[in-house]
């Protein structure tokens, strides 16, 4: 039987690192994306075999497609997709500049669903692709409005995703 395999983007540090964690304890093959090459190899050091550490900006449009098929050729398949990477943004909505509001929804919100878009097409039948999302998205929390509202278009992409 060929083991699942699944992507965990983000996944260097914190939710993501441990959502990676967990997926290679219950048995899978795991993809590790991040920016950070000493992260990654000490989370693929940490997890041992069937761990495989991919260094790519997610914003970069070539990378998507990149993570995809490092996933199918190293591992034969993809089944389960975790688009957890984001960044934090901290700031009064009326101080935000234009140019770094572009940048988080670059980060959150367009390389998620390119992420979405690129393992879809080679995704193993009946896999999942789980959106990491938050609580921000729903509530106001004073300096946190843009982050918010990235996390509000992951879950309309979400919704969206599921019905297509």
């Amino acid at each position: 039987m060929t083991r699942r395999t699944a992507i965990v983007t983000g996944s260097t540090s914190g939710i993501g690192h441990e959502i990676a964690r967990r997926l290679h304890a219950d048995g899978l093959n795991v993809v590790i994306t991040g920016r950070d090459e000493r992260r990654g190899h000490q989370v693929c050091a940490e997890l041992g075999e069937r761990a495989t550490f991919v260094a790519l900006d997610l914003t970069n449009e070539d990378a998507p497609a990149t993570l995809a098929a490092t996933a199918v050729t190293t591992y034969g398949q993809l089944d389960v997709v975790v688009n957890n990477a984001a960044q934090d943004y901290v700031i009064d909505l009326l101080d935000a500049p234009i140019h770094e509001i572009r940048h988080i929804f670059n980060v959150n919100a367009i390389a998620p669903i390119a992420v979405l878009q690129e393992t879809a097409k080679v995704m193993h039948h009946g896999g999942a692709i789980i959106n990491i999302s938050s609580r921000l998205a729903s509530i106001g929390v004073p300096t946190m409005s843009i982050y918010g509202a990235t996390k509000g278009a992951i879950n309309a992409l979400t919704t969206a995703a599921a019905v297509e």
